[in-house]
């Protein structure tokens, strides 16, 4: 059985991965806030070949490198992904346990609801993070 697994509300997409995430970090831009439709993005980022989707996804290109994938029958959002850079972020509501979920920064924290409150001493940074 995969570790991190998840998948959509209406059960006809389905995900999973045996693998460690790459990062885990909350994006703040209004790209994110858009797509998802709330104050910001939690994810959890991947490398494709290590993640395995079954079911029906329906994409649509925020960006010009940036595909969202989201169930064709109900909407849910599932993932971001970057077939440059071979990486998938996993949309943390989307898993069947997000308390797995262990964020390490805040990003693009200039776009960042002004009612929302960050004081879980992580690190945040207003733009992008600086490259590992």
């Amino acid at each position: 059985m995969a570790k991190y697994q998840g998948g959509c509300l209406c059960g006809a997409v389905r995900y999973g991965t045996e693998a460690e995430p790459l990062n885990q970090r909350v994006c703040h831009c209004r790209r994110c806030q858009k797509v998802i439709g709330a104050a910001f993005n939690a994810r959890l980022l991947f490398r494709i070949d290590d993640v395995t989707v079954e079911g029906q996804v329906a994409t649509v290109n925020t960006s010009p490198d940036l595909q969202r994938g989201f169930c064709a029958a109900c909407g849910t959002t599932l993932f971001s992904r970057r077939d440059s850079a071979g990486i998938v972020g996993i949309t943390t509501g989307s898993l069947d346990d997000p308390s797995l979920f262990k964020p390490e920064m805040h990003m693009w924290t200039a776009s960042k609801q002004p009612w929302l409150r960050l004081d879980d001493g992580l690190p945040q940074h207003e733009g992008a993070p600086p490259p590992n």
